[in-house]
């Protein structure tokens, strides 16, 4: 099982190297390490070349975390694709536990795992909604994001077939992802941590953007039109879509947003006719 890691970054110098040393501490080793330096300001790229030679660092002007995995995956040699994020860390023995699952269960394309999350340095137990599955996870997608981009490895053949992460989602591209990706494939979960998350820090995307449900929901109207969507995951991802329109279209009354009831009252319209 040859594996590349893909990490982006930006302007994340302290947490990338923490992520990197995770990678090489490994008990099994990758075959690859690329780093996509998403047009960092600070010293990532200088502290790469002096303190991991080995490492593929790639630098482009800075369009978010999706280009910059995207970049990464176009360039990774190795047959499977381990996503990174530059501030979570792998535990030691992931790469090896991932490997020794794949060799008994060579039909999966994506393995992940449970994970431990740390919160303004202190861990926190994760709630019920943030559950994690094997097997026909589609259902499971369709609230909120259930995989991890730092505990999955994914087969390259996937990306040939759904496509890479949408670079137009400022925000949830990794939950677009799965539901791209669920509505075909079953996923194996390992039921043990293999990764750390951590967040509470400013430059996380889901304390950058309010409203998260609105690239959600981008991400659901685009399912709609894929013609692998079975009719039963058609009606599953309506009533997703009419629970998540109607409570952030209340938001917005509420607070005399315009903005946002002009893109999703239209949509609301289209949903509620398709439900009747």
């Amino acid at each position: 099982m040859d594996i590349s890691v893909v990490i982006p970054s930006y302007n994340r110098e302290g947490p990338l190297v923490r992520a990197l040393n995770s990678v090489t501490n490994q008990t099994s080793q990758v075959n690859e390490i690329i780093v996509i330096d998403d047009g960092s300001s600070d010293n990532t790229a200088d502290i790469i070349r002096q303190r991991f030679p080995d490492v593929k660092l790639i630098r482009q002007t800075n369009r978010g975390v999706s280009a910059a995995r995207n970049s990464g995956i176009k360039l990774a040699e190795a047959e499977w694709i381990a996503l990174l994020d530059s501030d979570d860390e792998w535990l030691p023995e992931k790469i090896d536990t991932i490997r020794r699952a794949q060799k008994n269960n060579l039909h999966d394309i994506l393995f992940h795992s449970d994970e431990i999350w740390i919160r303004n340095g202190t861990r926190v137990n994760q709630m019920n909604k943030h559950a994690k599955y094997g097997g026909e996870i589609f259902q499971h997608c369709l609230p909120l994001c259930v995989i991890s981009p730092s505990a999955a490895v994914i087969h390259r053949s996937v990306f040939e077939q759904t496509g890479l992460f949408n670079e137009n989602l400022p925000a949830c591209e990794d939950y677009d992802l799965w539901l791209r990706l669920c509505h075909r494939f079953e996923v194996f979960y390992i039921d043990r941590p293999l990764i750390k998350k951590y967040g509470g820090h400013e430059d996380q995307l889901s304390r950058k953007y309010w409203g998260m449900d609105r690239f959600r929901i981008r991400a659901l109207h685009e399912l709609m039109t894929l013609p692998t969507l079975q009719q039963k995951q058609k009606q599953q991802t309506v009533n997703m879509l009419l629970k998540k329109l109607r409570i952030l279209i209340k938001g917005a009354q509420k607070h005399n947003n315009h903005e946002i009831l002009d893109e999703f009252l239209p949509l609301l319209d289209i949903y509620e006719n398709i439900s009747c």
